[in-house]
Protein backbone atom coordinates (compact mmCIF):
# COMPACT_ATOMS: atom_id res chain seq x y z
CA UNK A 1 0.00 0.00 0.00
CA UNK A 2 1.50 3.54 -0.88
CA UNK A 3 0.21 6.72 1.28
CA UNK A 4 -0.33 8.66 -1.38
CA UNK A 5 -3.26 6.52 -3.00
CA UNK A 6 -4.09 5.68 0.79
CA UNK A 7 -5.28 9.13 1.30
CA UNK A 8 -8.09 10.39 -0.48
CA UNK A 9 -11.08 13.08 -0.03
CA UNK A 10 -13.35 11.62 -2.69
CA UNK A 11 -16.61 10.62 -0.73
CA UNK A 12 -18.95 7.89 -0.90
CA UNK A 13 -21.87 8.75 -2.88
CA UNK A 14 -20.50 11.72 -4.76
CA UNK A 15 -17.33 10.39 -6.41
CA UNK A 16 -18.64 12.54 -9.31
CA UNK A 17 -20.12 15.42 -7.88
CA UNK A 18 -18.42 18.63 -7.19
CA UNK A 19 -19.99 20.61 -4.61
CA UNK A 20 -19.34 25.03 -4.63
CA UNK A 21 -17.49 25.22 -0.85
CA UNK A 22 -18.06 28.82 0.66
CA UNK A 23 -14.93 28.37 3.23
CA UNK A 24 -11.25 27.02 3.55
CA UNK A 25 -12.33 23.82 5.39
CA UNK A 26 -10.57 20.46 3.90
CA UNK A 27 -13.05 17.57 3.11
CA UNK A 28 -11.74 15.35 5.86
CA UNK A 29 -12.89 18.82 8.29
CA UNK A 30 -16.04 18.31 6.70
CA UNK A 31 -16.22 15.03 8.12
CA UNK A 32 -15.34 16.03 11.50
CA UNK A 33 -17.89 18.27 11.54
CA UNK A 34 -20.91 16.55 10.01
CA UNK A 35 -20.32 14.06 12.65
CA UNK A 36 -20.40 16.18 15.94
CA UNK A 37 -22.97 17.97 14.86
CA UNK A 38 -25.21 15.00 13.89
CA UNK A 39 -27.51 13.32 15.74
CA UNK A 40 -26.38 9.59 16.17
CA UNK A 41 -23.47 10.86 17.99
CA UNK A 42 -25.28 13.49 20.05
CA UNK A 43 -27.38 10.40 21.14
CA UNK A 44 -23.97 8.99 23.07
CA UNK A 45 -24.18 11.49 25.75
CA UNK A 46 -27.13 9.08 26.73
CA UNK A 47 -25.06 5.46 26.40
CA UNK A 48 -23.32 3.91 28.43
CA UNK A 49 -19.52 3.45 28.51
CA UNK A 50 -18.79 0.68 31.35
CA UNK A 51 -20.13 2.16 34.32
CA UNK A 52 -24.02 3.51 34.62
CA UNK A 53 -24.97 6.75 33.98
CA UNK A 54 -23.94 9.58 36.10
CA UNK A 55 -25.41 10.33 39.35
CA UNK A 56 -23.85 12.79 41.81
CA UNK A 57 -20.22 11.37 40.62
CA UNK A 58 -19.36 11.99 36.79
CA UNK A 59 -17.77 9.33 35.01
CA UNK A 60 -17.45 8.83 31.12
CA UNK A 61 -20.12 7.79 28.80
CA UNK A 62 -19.90 6.96 25.31
CA UNK A 63 -19.55 10.81 24.21
CA UNK A 64 -17.24 12.06 26.36
CA UNK A 65 -14.97 8.77 25.69
CA UNK A 66 -15.50 9.37 21.79
CA UNK A 67 -14.28 13.16 22.63
CA UNK A 68 -11.16 12.22 24.65
CA UNK A 69 -10.32 9.51 21.86
CA UNK A 70 -10.81 12.16 18.89
CA UNK A 71 -8.49 14.56 20.92
CA UNK A 72 -5.97 12.12 21.54
CA UNK A 73 -6.27 10.79 17.64
CA UNK A 74 -5.66 13.79 16.44
CA UNK A 75 -2.01 14.06 18.22
CA UNK A 76 -1.14 10.26 17.84
CA UNK A 77 -2.00 11.16 13.76
CA UNK A 78 -0.36 14.92 14.04
CA UNK A 79 2.99 13.18 15.72
CA UNK A 80 3.12 10.47 12.77
CA UNK A 81 2.71 13.06 10.06
CA UNK A 82 5.79 14.98 11.46
CA UNK A 83 7.77 12.18 11.56
CA UNK A 84 6.78 10.39 8.61
CA UNK A 85 7.45 13.57 6.50
CA UNK A 86 11.04 13.57 8.03
CA UNK A 87 11.43 10.00 6.53
CA UNK A 88 9.56 10.97 3.18
CA UNK A 89 9.99 14.41 2.04
CA UNK A 90 8.25 13.68 -0.98
CA UNK A 91 4.72 13.34 1.80
CA UNK A 92 4.65 16.65 2.27
CA UNK A 93 2.03 19.57 0.74
CA UNK A 94 0.02 16.31 0.00
CA UNK A 95 -3.25 15.06 1.31
CA UNK A 96 -0.83 13.06 3.98
CA UNK A 97 -0.75 15.66 5.90
CA UNK A 98 -4.08 15.75 7.28
CA UNK A 99 -3.92 11.97 8.48
CA UNK A 100 -4.04 14.26 12.01
CA UNK A 101 -7.68 15.15 10.90
CA UNK A 102 -8.85 12.08 9.10
CA UNK A 103 -7.56 9.95 12.65
CA UNK A 104 -9.53 12.34 14.97
CA UNK A 105 -13.12 12.23 12.55
CA UNK A 106 -12.54 8.64 12.89
CA UNK A 107 -12.34 8.35 16.15
CA UNK A 108 -15.37 10.31 16.61
CA UNK A 109 -17.36 7.67 14.92
CA UNK A 110 -15.90 4.67 16.06
CA UNK A 111 -18.59 3.97 18.83
CA UNK A 112 -21.69 5.04 16.57
CA UNK A 113 -23.13 1.45 16.24
CA UNK A 114 -22.98 0.60 19.67
CA UNK A 115 -26.21 -0.56 20.88
CA UNK A 116 -27.69 0.50 24.44
CA UNK A 117 -25.89 -0.36 27.67
CA UNK A 118 -22.75 -1.34 25.94
CA UNK A 119 -21.39 -5.13 25.47
CA UNK A 120 -24.69 -6.04 27.54
CA UNK A 121 -26.25 -4.71 24.56
CA UNK A 122 -24.03 -6.28 21.78
CA UNK A 123 -25.20 -9.69 23.42
CA UNK A 124 -28.36 -9.44 23.96
CA UNK A 125 -28.78 -8.86 20.23
CA UNK A 126 -26.34 -12.09 19.45
CA UNK A 127 -28.22 -14.33 21.56
CA UNK A 128 -31.52 -13.15 21.23
CA UNK A 129 -30.73 -15.06 17.62
CA UNK A 130 -28.29 -17.93 18.96
CA UNK A 131 -29.94 -18.80 22.52
CA UNK A 132 -33.33 -16.89 22.49
CA UNK A 133 -36.78 -16.92 20.44
CA UNK A 134 -35.15 -16.17 17.25
CA UNK A 135 -33.12 -19.16 16.61
CA UNK A 136 -36.08 -20.19 14.88
CA UNK A 137 -35.57 -18.03 12.25
CA UNK A 138 -32.27 -19.37 11.13
CA UNK A 139 -34.06 -21.76 8.55
CA UNK A 140 -35.74 -18.54 6.50
CA UNK A 141 -32.96 -16.52 6.14
CA UNK A 142 -29.57 -16.68 4.09
CA UNK A 143 -26.33 -18.25 5.95
CA UNK A 144 -24.65 -14.57 5.27
CA UNK A 145 -27.40 -12.81 6.96
CA UNK A 146 -27.52 -15.50 9.47
CA UNK A 147 -23.55 -14.79 10.39
CA UNK A 148 -24.10 -10.84 10.21
CA UNK A 149 -26.79 -11.29 13.11
CA UNK A 150 -25.79 -13.90 15.28
CA UNK A 151 -22.38 -11.58 15.79
CA UNK A 152 -23.94 -8.16 15.79
CA UNK A 153 -21.03 -6.35 16.05
CA UNK A 154 -21.04 -2.73 16.91
CA UNK A 155 -17.70 -1.54 14.51
CA UNK A 156 -19.82 -3.08 11.57
CA UNK A 157 -22.91 -1.27 12.52
CA UNK A 158 -21.19 2.04 12.99
CA UNK A 159 -19.68 1.24 9.18
CA UNK A 160 -23.28 0.74 8.19
CA UNK A 161 -24.84 3.70 9.79
CA UNK A 162 -22.25 5.88 8.18
CA UNK A 163 -23.09 4.45 4.30
CA UNK A 164 -26.29 2.89 4.58
CA UNK A 165 -28.75 4.83 2.35
CA UNK A 166 -31.40 4.65 5.29
CA UNK A 167 -35.16 6.03 3.68
CA UNK A 168 -34.83 9.80 3.23
CA UNK A 169 -31.28 10.15 3.51
CA UNK A 170 -30.01 10.51 -0.26
CA UNK A 171 -26.44 9.91 -1.40
CA UNK A 172 -25.12 6.80 1.02
CA UNK A 173 -25.78 8.08 4.34
CA UNK A 174 -23.62 10.49 5.69
CA UNK A 175 -21.44 10.83 2.16
CA UNK A 176 -18.03 10.84 4.33
CA UNK A 177 -14.66 10.01 2.77
CA UNK A 178 -13.30 6.83 1.25
CA UNK A 179 -10.10 7.45 4.36
CA UNK A 180 -12.23 8.44 6.79
CA UNK A 181 -14.72 5.82 6.45
CA UNK A 182 -11.97 2.85 6.09
CA UNK A 183 -10.07 4.25 9.10
CA UNK A 184 -13.19 2.70 11.56
CA UNK A 185 -13.43 -0.54 10.10
CA UNK A 186 -11.08 -2.34 12.63
CA UNK A 187 -11.95 -5.41 11.40
CA UNK A 188 -12.02 -5.91 7.99
CA UNK A 189 -13.91 -8.72 6.96
CA UNK A 190 -16.86 -10.66 6.30
CA UNK A 191 -18.70 -12.02 9.31
CA UNK A 192 -18.20 -16.08 8.11
CA UNK A 193 -15.00 -15.31 8.68
CA UNK A 194 -14.93 -13.63 12.27
CA UNK A 195 -14.57 -16.77 14.36
CA UNK A 196 -14.19 -17.27 18.62
CA UNK A 197 -13.53 -13.54 18.58
CA UNK A 198 -16.96 -12.30 16.88
CA UNK A 199 -15.67 -9.72 15.51
CA UNK A 200 -15.55 -8.51 11.70
CA UNK A 201 -16.02 -5.09 9.68
CA UNK A 202 -19.25 -4.62 7.69
CA UNK A 203 -22.46 -6.55 7.25
CA UNK A 204 -23.50 -8.08 3.82
CA UNK A 205 -25.46 -5.29 3.13
CA UNK A 206 -22.42 -2.90 2.75
CA UNK A 207 -20.33 -5.40 1.72
CA UNK A 208 -19.84 -4.07 -1.63
CA UNK A 209 -19.29 -0.34 -0.38
CA UNK A 210 -16.19 -1.43 1.66
CA UNK A 211 -14.76 -3.38 -1.32
CA UNK A 212 -15.53 -0.06 -3.33
CA UNK A 213 -13.37 1.79 -0.71
CA UNK A 214 -10.69 -0.32 -0.34
CA UNK A 215 -10.08 -1.80 -4.17
CA UNK A 216 -10.04 2.47 -4.17
CA UNK A 217 -7.78 3.15 -1.98
CA UNK A 218 -4.94 0.22 -2.92
CA UNK A 219 -5.90 -1.68 0.32
CA UNK A 220 -4.17 -5.19 0.21
CA UNK A 221 -7.04 -8.32 -0.50
CA UNK A 222 -5.86 -11.23 1.40
CA UNK A 223 -8.84 -13.02 0.03
CA UNK A 224 -9.12 -15.31 -3.42
CA UNK A 225 -12.10 -15.67 -5.27
CA UNK A 226 -14.86 -17.67 -3.77
CA UNK A 227 -13.63 -16.56 -0.69
CA UNK A 228 -15.06 -14.92 2.03
CA UNK A 229 -14.10 -11.11 1.71
CA UNK A 230 -10.61 -10.26 3.74
CA UNK A 231 -8.57 -7.27 3.57
CA UNK A 232 -5.58 -6.06 5.64
CA UNK A 233 -5.94 -3.02 7.44
CA UNK A 234 -6.08 0.80 6.47
CA UNK A 235 -3.17 1.88 8.05
CA UNK A 236 -5.19 4.51 10.09
CA UNK A 237 -6.86 1.77 11.78
CA UNK A 238 -4.01 1.43 14.04
CA UNK A 239 -4.06 4.95 15.40
CA UNK A 240 -7.78 5.37 15.66
CA UNK A 241 -7.42 1.49 17.69
CA UNK A 242 -4.69 2.98 19.81
CA UNK A 243 -6.83 5.96 21.07
CA UNK A 244 -9.65 4.16 21.85
CA UNK A 245 -6.93 1.80 23.62
CA UNK A 246 -5.97 4.25 25.77
CA UNK A 247 -8.42 6.42 26.82
CA UNK A 248 -10.79 3.13 27.05
CA UNK A 249 -8.27 1.43 29.81
CA UNK A 250 -7.14 4.65 31.34
CA UNK A 251 -9.93 6.48 31.70
CA UNK A 252 -11.54 3.20 33.38
CA UNK A 253 -9.06 3.47 35.96
CA UNK A 254 -9.45 7.38 36.81
CA UNK A 255 -13.12 6.38 37.20
CA UNK A 256 -12.56 3.44 39.24
CA UNK A 257 -11.01 6.02 41.67
CA UNK A 258 -13.46 8.25 41.67
CA UNK A 259 -16.19 5.70 42.45
CA UNK A 260 -13.92 4.35 45.26
CA UNK A 261 -13.59 0.93 43.40
CA UNK A 262 -10.13 1.22 43.31
CA UNK A 263 -8.10 3.00 46.48
CA UNK A 264 -6.08 5.83 46.21
CA UNK A 265 -2.94 3.91 46.57
CA UNK A 266 -4.11 1.20 43.76
CA UNK A 267 -4.47 3.98 41.44
CA UNK A 268 -1.46 5.61 41.74
CA UNK A 269 0.59 2.43 41.66
CA UNK A 270 -1.23 1.36 38.48
CA UNK A 271 -0.21 4.56 37.01
CA UNK A 272 3.02 5.16 38.23
CA UNK A 273 3.34 1.21 36.96
CA UNK A 274 4.53 3.23 33.21
CA UNK A 275 7.42 4.83 34.74
CA UNK A 276 11.03 3.84 35.87
CA UNK A 277 12.06 4.96 39.30
CA UNK A 278 13.29 8.27 38.19
CA UNK A 279 10.35 9.58 36.24
CA UNK A 280 7.97 8.29 39.30
CA UNK A 281 9.86 10.29 41.31
CA UNK A 282 9.82 13.42 39.52
CA UNK A 283 6.05 12.81 38.97
CA UNK A 284 6.09 13.06 42.37
CA UNK A 285 7.82 15.99 43.16
CA UNK A 286 5.63 17.84 40.57
CA UNK A 287 2.87 17.03 42.56
CA UNK A 288 3.99 18.38 45.60
CA UNK A 289 5.68 21.45 43.78
CA UNK A 290 1.74 22.82 42.19
CA UNK A 291 0.23 21.54 46.15
CA UNK A 292 -1.72 18.92 44.36
CA UNK A 293 -3.33 18.03 47.69
CA UNK A 294 -6.92 16.75 46.76
CA UNK A 295 -6.71 12.69 45.55
CA UNK A 296 -8.67 13.01 42.58
CA UNK A 297 -6.48 15.99 41.18
CA UNK A 298 -3.12 13.90 41.91
CA UNK A 299 -4.77 10.43 39.95
CA UNK A 300 -5.64 13.29 36.83
CA UNK A 301 -1.96 14.53 36.78
CA UNK A 302 -0.49 10.95 36.21
CA UNK A 303 -3.30 9.64 34.27
CA UNK A 304 -2.16 12.75 31.96
CA UNK A 305 1.28 11.48 31.99
CA UNK A 306 0.50 8.15 31.61
CA UNK A 307 -1.82 9.17 28.53
CA UNK A 308 1.58 11.55 26.88
CA UNK A 309 3.81 7.98 27.35
CA UNK A 310 1.38 5.76 25.88
CA UNK A 311 0.95 8.36 22.79
CA UNK A 312 4.63 8.77 22.25
CA UNK A 313 5.17 4.99 22.40
CA UNK A 314 2.54 4.38 19.58
CA UNK A 315 3.69 7.26 17.79
CA UNK A 316 7.17 5.43 17.53
CA UNK A 317 5.83 1.87 16.99
CA UNK A 318 4.13 2.96 14.08
CA UNK A 319 6.86 4.67 12.65
CA UNK A 320 9.16 1.67 13.40
CA UNK A 321 6.94 -0.73 11.87
CA UNK A 322 5.59 2.03 9.19
CA UNK A 323 6.69 -1.08 6.12
CA UNK A 324 5.06 -3.89 7.88
CA UNK A 325 1.76 -1.73 8.22
CA UNK A 326 2.07 -0.74 4.83
CA UNK A 327 2.55 -4.19 3.32
CA UNK A 328 -0.22 -5.51 6.02
CA UNK A 329 2.48 -7.58 7.46
CA UNK A 330 1.99 -5.84 11.15
CA UNK A 331 0.64 -8.56 13.89
CA UNK A 332 -1.51 -7.16 16.84
CA UNK A 333 -2.43 -3.81 18.17
CA UNK A 334 0.24 -1.11 18.57
CA UNK A 335 -0.04 -1.20 22.38
CA UNK A 336 1.05 -5.15 21.94
CA UNK A 337 4.15 -3.63 20.36
CA UNK A 338 5.38 -1.18 22.49
CA UNK A 339 8.53 -1.15 24.64
CA UNK A 340 8.44 -3.33 27.80
CA UNK A 341 7.99 -1.45 30.81
CA UNK A 342 4.69 0.39 29.44
CA UNK A 343 3.10 -2.80 27.93
CA UNK A 344 3.44 -4.46 31.14
CA UNK A 345 2.01 -1.91 33.26
CA UNK A 346 -0.87 -1.32 30.59
CA UNK A 347 -1.36 -5.41 31.09
CA UNK A 348 -1.70 -4.88 34.73
CA UNK A 349 -4.08 -2.59 34.22
CA UNK A 350 -6.10 -4.90 32.04
CA UNK A 351 -5.86 -7.46 34.51
CA UNK A 352 -7.11 -4.87 37.07
CA UNK A 353 -10.13 -4.07 35.04
CA UNK A 354 -11.18 -7.33 33.96
CA UNK A 355 -11.00 -8.76 37.50
CA UNK A 356 -11.71 -5.44 39.61
CA UNK A 357 -13.69 -3.07 37.44
CA UNK A 358 -16.03 -5.19 34.99
CA UNK A 359 -17.21 -7.88 37.85
CA UNK A 360 -18.11 -4.31 39.93
CA UNK A 361 -21.87 -4.69 41.55
CA UNK A 362 -22.76 -1.23 40.04
CA UNK A 363 -20.71 -2.51 36.22
CA UNK A 364 -22.80 -6.18 36.54
CA UNK A 365 -26.11 -4.08 37.48
CA UNK A 366 -26.22 -2.23 34.79
CA UNK A 367 -24.95 -5.39 32.23
CA UNK A 368 -27.64 -7.15 33.85
CA UNK A 369 -30.68 -4.60 33.22
CA UNK A 370 -29.68 -3.84 30.19
CA UNK A 371 -29.42 -7.78 28.78
CA UNK A 372 -33.05 -7.89 30.14
CA UNK A 373 -34.40 -4.48 28.49
CA UNK A 374 -32.51 -5.52 25.19
CA UNK A 375 -33.49 -9.42 24.94
CA UNK A 376 -37.07 -8.03 25.77
CA UNK A 377 -37.66 -5.42 23.03
CA UNK A 378 -35.73 -7.88 20.54
CA UNK A 379 -38.23 -10.64 21.26
CA UNK A 380 -41.85 -8.06 20.97
CA UNK A 381 -40.07 -6.13 17.83
CA UNK A 382 -38.76 -8.90 15.80
CA UNK A 383 -42.00 -10.84 16.41
CA UNK A 384 -43.57 -7.51 14.56
CA UNK A 385 -41.22 -7.75 11.68
CA UNK A 386 -41.70 -11.51 11.37
CA UNK A 387 -46.18 -11.31 11.62
CA UNK A 388 -46.67 -8.14 10.78
CA UNK A 389 -50.37 -8.48 9.45
CA UNK A 390 -51.13 -8.66 13.30
CA UNK A 391 -53.06 -6.21 15.13
CA UNK A 392 -50.57 -5.96 18.00
CA UNK A 393 -47.62 -5.76 15.72
CA UNK A 394 -48.87 -2.94 13.83
CA UNK A 395 -48.92 -0.78 16.65
CA UNK A 396 -45.50 -1.49 17.64
CA UNK A 397 -44.37 -1.03 13.83
CA UNK A 398 -45.82 2.57 13.82
CA UNK A 399 -43.59 2.85 17.01
CA UNK A 400 -40.27 2.34 14.17
CA UNK A 401 -38.95 5.67 12.61
CA UNK A 402 -39.86 5.97 8.85
CA UNK A 403 -36.11 5.99 8.10
CA UNK A 404 -36.06 2.40 8.52
CA UNK A 405 -37.53 0.01 6.02
CA UNK A 406 -39.91 -2.07 7.79
CA UNK A 407 -42.48 -2.67 5.28
CA UNK A 408 -40.42 -4.14 3.03
CA UNK A 409 -41.54 -7.20 1.64
CA UNK A 410 -37.84 -8.82 2.93
CA UNK A 411 -37.88 -10.50 6.31
CA UNK A 412 -34.09 -9.58 6.40
CA UNK A 413 -34.65 -5.84 5.58
CA UNK A 414 -37.40 -5.73 8.30
CA UNK A 415 -35.27 -7.96 10.71
CA UNK A 416 -32.46 -5.65 10.00
CA UNK A 417 -34.79 -2.43 10.11
CA UNK A 418 -35.57 -3.23 13.72
CA UNK A 419 -32.18 -4.18 14.72
CA UNK A 420 -30.90 -0.59 13.27
CA UNK A 421 -33.87 1.24 15.22
CA UNK A 422 -33.02 -1.34 18.47
CA UNK A 423 -29.11 -0.40 18.20
CA UNK A 424 -29.84 3.38 17.62
CA UNK A 425 -31.70 3.80 21.15
CA UNK A 426 -29.79 5.15 24.29
CA UNK A 427 -29.96 3.84 27.37
CA UNK A 428 -32.86 6.05 28.91
CA UNK A 429 -34.89 5.43 25.72
CA UNK A 430 -34.71 2.08 25.31
CA UNK A 431 -35.70 1.64 29.20
CA UNK A 432 -38.82 3.80 28.46
CA UNK A 433 -39.72 1.66 25.81
CA UNK A 434 -39.27 -1.53 27.71
CA UNK A 435 -41.57 0.22 30.73
CA UNK A 436 -44.26 1.38 28.05
CA UNK A 437 -44.79 -1.91 26.19
CA UNK A 438 -44.80 -3.92 29.56
CA UNK A 439 -47.19 -1.53 30.81
CA UNK A 440 -44.83 -0.77 33.60
CA UNK A 441 -45.19 2.86 33.11
CA UNK A 442 -47.38 4.99 31.03
CA UNK A 443 -47.18 8.24 29.26
CA UNK A 444 -48.30 11.42 31.49
CA UNK A 445 -49.97 14.01 29.50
Amino acid sequence: MNWKQLISNKRLGQEHMHAERHDDRSEFKRDYDRLIYSAPFRRLQNKTQVFPLPGSIFVHNRLTHSLEVSSLGQSLGNDVCKKLKEIHPELANTLFEEIGTIVSAACLAHDLGNPPFGHSGEKAIQTFFTEGEGACLKGQLSPEFWNDITHFEGNANAFRLLTHQFIGRRNGGFVMTYSMLASIVKYPFASSIAGNHGKFGFFQSEQEDYKKIADELGIICKSDNGEPLKYARHPLVYLVEAADDICYEIMDIEDSHKLKILSFEKTSKLLLGFFDEKTQNHIKERIEEQEVTDLNEQVVYMRACVIGKLEYECVKTFVDNEEKILNGEFKGSLIDNISDLPRNAYKKCEEVSKNKIYLSKPVLDIELSGYKILDTLMNVFIDAAVNPERYYSKQLIRRVSSQYDIHSESLEIRIMAIIDYISGMTDVYALDIYQKINGISLPIV
